[in-house]
């Protein structure tokens, strides 16, 4: 007699897995980006970010008027630097400091003893000006920043000075600020990337593909010298005088240091960055 289970299949315990098939998408669902495609993406957008960072810098460095056609001119200038209100705002709080202090401080006054009641009129003189900018900015609707800007500026010396009872402090925030932009520059020559090389180069279109041409590669490094230049020659001059604790001279070395300084190199960057990305073109077009 034969066995019932003899004929029967035999039967696995683990059941059969369905193959598996790619899922429907659903309407309106968007397919989902590869793994690999993510990083790409970020790494994209990292170095927009980063690019535009630094043509943002060069612009607010006043190399924007480099990448225009319009001829070199009194009025470009001008209107980089912020125009007649730009000029005054940089200008005249340190000026209203350095005429209160002269007028209200007497030499032969110990200033130690009471910093405070010594100090507080040529020291708030710029404050109050400082307010003012912002008021007529908002008042007029005009972008406040570059008021805030200064007037924050402006309440950290009158900090420094008050605290330290020493008014050569209202002028250390420059000082740091001059030191900084001056060793920052100088290694970035050292290095072989120039920082003023690498901001034009964004701000031109160019990102980096300067560097493999000899002439704005050079044209560039030149310039980044010259700013170092400019950084550590007012940090050269004033900070002897900081250190001597001679606060009229500092601040009249800050004056003459400043915008007298600063237009003419600006003037020499448009026409050298000019010069050169135009001999570029022209030759890339021969």
């Amino acid at each position: 007699m034969k066995d019932r289970n003899q004929d029967q299949p035999e039967l696995s315990d683990e059941p059969e897995q369905p193959a598996l098939s790619p899922q429907p998408e659903q309407p309106g669902q968007s397919p989902q980006p590869e793994q690999s495609d993510i990083p790409a993406a970020g790494h994209a957008s990292a170095s927009g970010v980063f690019a535009e960072s630094m043509a943002g810098a060069a612009r607010r460095a006043g190399f924007g008027a480099a990448t225009e056609g319009e001829p070199i001119s009194g009025r470009a200038l001008l209107q980089t630097m912020g125009g007649v209100r730009g000029l005054i705002e940089a200008v005249l709080p340190g000026l209203v400091f350095l005429i209160t202090y002269s007028l209200t401080i007497d030499p032969s006054t110990d200033v130690t003893s009471d910093p405070i009641g010594t100090l507080l009129p040529s020291l708030v003189a710029p404050l109050v000006i400082g307010v003012i900018f912002v008021v007529l900015r908002a008042v007029t609707k005009q972008t406040t920043t570059p008021a805030v800007g200064g007037l924050v500026g402006t309440a950290i010396s009158v900090a420094l000075a008050l605290f330290s009872g020493k008014p050569s402090d209202f002028f250390l925030v420059g000082l740091w600020t001059n030191a900084g932009y001056g060793a920052a520059l100088l290694l970035s020559v050292l290095v072989r990337w120039p920082l003023i090389g690498v901001a034009v180069g964004f701000l031109m279109g160019d990102g980096v593909a300067w560097r493999v041409d000899a002439s704005k590669r050079r044209v560039l490094t030149i310039l980044t010298l010259c700013w170092t230049g400019l950084f550590l020659g007012r940090l050269a001059v004033q900070l002897p005088l900081y250190l001597a604790d001679n606060v009229e001279m500092l601040a009249s070395m800050k004056l003459l240091m400043g915008i007298p300084l600063y237009a003419p190199l600006l003037v020499v960057s448009w026409l050298m960055v000019r010069s050169v990305y135009r001999a570029a073109d022209a030759a890339a077009t021969a």
